[in-house]
C-alpha cells in the first residue's frame, strides 16, 4: 500500500469510527461523558457533605468499600444547589476514581467521531477548561466533559494556583 493510500485509509477509518457517550443532564442542559471512563450509575444518591472542603466537592460517598470524592457539576458550572437526589457517574482517571453528581442520567448514544467539534473560541477560559467540545443533535447540543478534567485533585490543584 503506498503512503497517499494509507493516509487515505486512516482518514475514511477516523471518519468512520464511532464514540459511545453517556448522556447526563443539568437542568435543560445536555452533556455528555465518554462511556469508557465510566465505572457504574449510581442513581438517587445524596452525598455526605464535607464541612470547609472547596464549593466543587459535592461530598463523600461510599462505594464498593472505598469512600469517594463527588464534583458537583451544579457548582463547577455556577448553577444553585439542588435540594434532591442526585445521580452519581463513578468516573475513572488518572488520579483514581470519583464520582460526578449530575440531576439525572440518560440514554448511551453512539455518534461519529468525526462530527467531534472544538470548544469555540468565544467560550471563557473557565469553561473551555471543563468541557472537550460539542455534538450538533437534532434536538440541540451535546457538550462533552472530559473527567481527567473534572478529577477533583486537579480541581483543587487548578484553585490553588
Amino acid at each position: 500500500m503506498s503512503t497517499q493510500a494509507a493516509v487515505l485509509h486512516r482518514m475514511e477509518k477516523s471518519a468512520s469510527a464511532l464514540v459511545e457517550i453517556c448522556s447526563v443532564r443539568l437542568e435543560q442542559a445536555l452533556f455528555g461523558v465518554p462511556i469508557h471512563h465510566i465505572l457504574e450509575i449510581v442513581g438517587s444518591a445524596r452525598p455526605q457533605p464535607v464541612p470547609l472542603a472547596p464549593r466543587f466537592v459535592g461530598g463523600l460517598v461510599h462505594y464498593r468499600g472505598d469512600v469517594l470524592t463527588t464534583v458537583s457539576l451544579r457548582q463547577l458550572l455556577g448553577l444553585p444547589l439542588l435540594d434532591a437526589l442526585q445521580d452519581i457517574l463513578i468516573l475513572e482517571s488518572p488520579g483514581g476514581c470519583f464520582g460526578l453528581l449530575v440531576d439525572s442520567v440518560g440514554e448511551v448514544l453512539t455518534l461519529p467521531a468525526a462530527d467531534h467539534e472544538p470548544n469555540p473560541s468565544t467560550l471563557d477560559e473557565y469553561r473551555k477548561d471543563l468541557f472537550s467540545g460539542a455534538y450538533k443533535l437534532k434536538g440541540g447540543l451535546l457538550v462533552m466533559l472530559d473527567p481527567e478534567r473534572l478529577d477533583p485533585i486537579r480541581l483543587g490543584a487548578a484553585r490553588t494556583s
